[in-house]
């Protein structure tokens, strides 16, 4: 029998013939250009990573060559996160002017204008105007990078491909780290402004290669160039199919009539220029958008107030804490950036496959873990300093590692994954700034007030604070989140609206698109 084939009249010839109906659909294969483009968006992430890298190490040079107190140290080395506010409040009306990618470019121009100015600092005032100038350029690469990502993205690897701006934010914060070891040995005047001013190189080179991409085709589409858009869908999906399905969306959600196929076309005043954007977003919302806003905003807030901050850009200051010698001291920061970086891999090939919401939930709670034996170890090491015991700088050491460890691993890159794909096409600039806005002020206050910090509950409790933020945020995600895996941008909202009860919206939708028989969930549902 094995050696026969179906024919039209019964069983003939050699080999069997598959059966359409019962063979499961071939996985698409990685498609390429999505790839590069991703990687080209994503690379303007480096200049935050860069910037928190170095920063952790050049800090001790600044305070000794500028003769800066504690608290203008924590100033200058959390200040970019707040000045990167005005970067990510304009970048969302820039991108939706000039297009995702003009916007990638500029951030990578501005971000060359700081790194020069802070590398030429004279004193601190003039330090300053770098930090600011370099923090304009981290919000707008921070709101456009992951934006840009999802809308080029097929569903099939959107997790995959948006998770690159949070893997080259650990590259550069390895980079910096390196940066830090390497210029070390120079003369302290000299040594921290090379590490800061050669953060202009990769600049120049994002700022040419990011040319080489096409616009995002949503950003197309609502501009009216429906011809453009489609040959960027063409590009960046699986299938033909997928890319008319996508297209059929993006008009959709634009509101430009499905029969409407002219390469250029008008399109309706409200979705091109952002007219209600604010007012359907935070003034009015549906149940599905408030949702959504509480959803992005809240996995922001917890990623940064669980403490991250603290340990990339402090790293020093605990490990010198935890008894580590001052030589072997920007050696371990390295060792941290390494393992940060390598995690990350575990979240970039994992999030299609495993889904958002499971990475989110282990993540986290091997953050708690984690932050609750980084928090002992400290607090003993604190209260036996006569005695070192080695057992307990051990244990700081590794639950640093294991802490930066689990946050790279889900936190870290899916709190971008999941903002950047909840939103509404209309609204998704703006409410991503939203996001991102939060994002930058909590890091700004965890990294502007954790020496004040520690030094009122000691750095241990300062950790066991951060692990009950945690908690908190893990009891956030398991209530609040959906899973996205798989889901089309426009099917989105559907996923939305039920609060504490998507988890039966999500059973009952998925019931429909099995009923229906097309596997495709209807948009536009509003959720009491």
């Amino acid at each position: 029998m094995a050696d026969r084939k179906y024919g039209e009249n019964g069983f003939s010839g050699e080999t069997p013939t598959p059966i359409p109906a019962f063979d499961p659909p071939p996985k698409p294969k990685r498609n390429k250009f999505a790839f590069a483009c991703a990687v080209l968006a994503s690379m303007t992430s480096i200049l935050l990573g860069y910037d928190i890298g170095v920063m952790s190490g050049a800090g001790i040079f600044i305070k000794e060559d500028l003769k800066i107190s504690d608290v203008q140290l924590e100033i200058v080395m959390g200040v970019l996160n707040l000045y990167s506010l005005l970067g990510s409040a304009a970048a969302g009306r820039t991108s939706d002017w000039i297009g995702r990618r003009y916007t990638i470019v500029l951030a990578s121009v501005i971000f060359f204008a700081g790194s020069l100015l802070m590398g030429f600092a004279v004193n601190y005032a003039f330090l300053m105007v770098g930090r600011f100038v370099a923090g304009i350029a981290v919000g707008y690469a921070l709101m456009i990078a992951p934006v840009y990502t999802a809308e080029v993205s097929p569903a099939s690897s959107r997790g995959f491909l948006t998770s690159f701006p949070e893997v080259f934010i650990n590259i550069g914060i390895l980079l910096g780290y390196v940066s830090n070891v390497a210029l070390s040995k120079l003369p302290t005047h000299l040594g921290w402004r090379l590490m800061l001013g050669i953060g202009a190189i990769p600049a120049v080179f994002l700022a040419i290669a990011v040319l080489a991409m096409p616009e995002s085709p949503r950003w197309l589409v609502l501009q009216g160039r429906l011809g453009d858009a489609k040959k960027v869908l063409d590009k960046t999906s699986d299938s033909k199919q997928e890319s008319q399905v996508r297209l059929a969306d993006i008009k959709d959600a634009a509101g430009i009539p499905p029969e409407c196929h002219d390469d250029v076309v008008q399109v309706p005043k409200c979705s091109s220029h952002g007219e209600g954007v604010w007012k359907d977003l935070l003034l009015r919302p549906t149940p599905a958008v408030r949702h959504i806003l509480i959803a992005g905003v809240g996995i922001h807030f917890f990623q940064q107030t669980s403490g991250i901050d603290a340990v990339v850009l402090y790293s020093p200051k605990i490990f010198e804490k935890a008894g580590i010698s001052k030589s072997h001291l920007l050696l371990a920061t390295v060792a941290v950036g390494f393992i940060k970086t390598l995690s990350i891999l575990v979240a970039t090939f994992f999030v299609d496959r495993v889904g958002r919401r499971k990475l989110l939930l282990v993540s986290v709670g091997g953050m708690i873990v984690s932050l609750a034996s980084l928090g002992t170890s400290l607090m003993v090491i604190d209260r036996f300093k006569e005695d070192k015991l080695v057992w307990a700088v051990a244990l700081a050491v590794v639950s640093v590692l294991a802490f930066v460890a689990m946050f790279s691993m889900g936190l870290g890159p899916i709190a971008w994954i999941y903002s950047s794909e909840i939103f509404p096409l209309r609204l998704r600039a703006q409410g991503t700034g939203i996001g991102v806005g939060v994002n930058r002020v909590m890091s700004g206050v965890i990294s502007m007030t954790f020496i004040s910090l520690y030094k009122a509950v000691t750095i241990g409790g300062a950790f066991l604070l951060f692990m009950a933020v945690a908690v908190v945020g893990w009891l956030f995600i398991y209530l609040l989140l959906p899973e996205t895996r798989g889901k089309t941008l426009e099917e989105m909202q559907s996923l939305f609206g039920g609060f504490f009860r998507w988890s039966s919206t999500t059973r009952e939708l998925e019931k429909n698109a099995d009923g229906n028989g097309n596997g495709q969930v209807q948009l536009g549902v509003n959720h009491g």
